[in-house]
């Protein structure tokens, strides 16, 4: 069992985002849900909240109205382990209006922040040699959506 799982705060679009979520993530689904009932006769039969996995993950998604919303200041990473796998998420994750951001940031249409990054940019960043950190550092913060390739080419002073 999971002792830490994060809920996500919806107005009211929480079931869309889970399914849209289980369909970009393969391994995924919803695992229970709780409706509305009469303590809230507007919403009743609607969802509540519902508990899901992407790949593992467990996420509580909860309908609980205006109050709140995203920021960046939370944000889902997504490890990745090639350019492919970098360009599905990237793009599946911005589909229906998510706005990229830059350094491999992105915010999904329900104002989700994510971050989808190839795991070898990361272990460039704490390599031993300072000057070639440095220069794989540079050259990804001048990008939107992260360039493997590119990202090796200055690491490796080209």
């Amino acid at each position: 069992m999971q002792k830490i799982v994060p809920c996500l705060w919806f107005d009211g679009n929480g079931e869309d985002a889970l399914k849209f979520y289980t369909a970009i993530f393969p391994n995924s689904c919803m695992t229970d849900k709780q409706l509305w009932g009469d303590e809230n006769p507007s919403l009743k039969g609607s969802l509540l909240t519902a508990t899901f996995e992407l790949q593992g993950q467990e996420f509580m998604v909860l309908n609980g109205g205006p109050q709140y919303k995203f920021t960046p200041a939370i944000s889902m990473l997504v490890k990745c382990d090639t350019q492919a796998e970098v360009d599905h998420y990237w793009d599946r994750l911005l589909e229906g209006g998510g706005q990229p951001v830059q350094c491999g940031w992105l915010t999904d249409r329900y104002g989700v922040s994510w971050q989808v990054a190839p795991m070898a940019i990361l272990r460039m960043f704490q390599d031993k040699d300072p000057a070639k950190a440095a220069r794989a550092m540079q050259a990804m913060m001048k990008m939107i959506k992260l360039d493997l390739a590119e990202v090796k080419k200055a690491f490796d002073g080209e």
